[in-house]
């Protein structure tokens, strides 16, 4: 079953700063290695995937640069700059906080039939 986009809106800068963390890719790689690392139950639009990174690009998450010439045309590639691995190192620590209470709440309390 595929997970639905809603759930991953507001995560999907998180998700994206942190494969970029990992190396430089360039756009379409990016979105190979979201639905890869998902397993395939989570795969971005090409306009989602361009519209958050030129949205990380103007807040002054990521930079890019021109790679070699691959068919036919140069590959733009993105990186993290100190304000992006500032700005992800909080959202990972967010993240961890969110997964324990969500762990808690979803969890049957002991002796709970229901």
């Amino acid at each position: 079953m595929a997970i639905h986009s809603d759930m991953i809106r507001g995560l999907l800068e998180t998700m994206m700063l942190s494969l970029i963390e990992e190396k430089d890719y360039y756009g379409f790689e990016l979105s190979l290695a979201i639905k890869e690392r998902s397993e395939g139950l989570f795969e971005i639009k090409e306009a989602s995937l361009y519209a958050t990174l030129q949205r990380l690009h103007e807040k002054g998450m990521i930079d890019s640069y021109l790679g070699e010439k691959t068919h036919g045309k140069k590959r733009r590639y993105y990186h993290l700059t100190s304000t992006g691995k500032t700005y992800l190192k909080g959202k990972k620590q967010e993240w961890d906080e969110l997964k324990q209470v969500m762990t808690r709440l979803m969890e049957k309390p002991n002796g709970s039939d229901s």
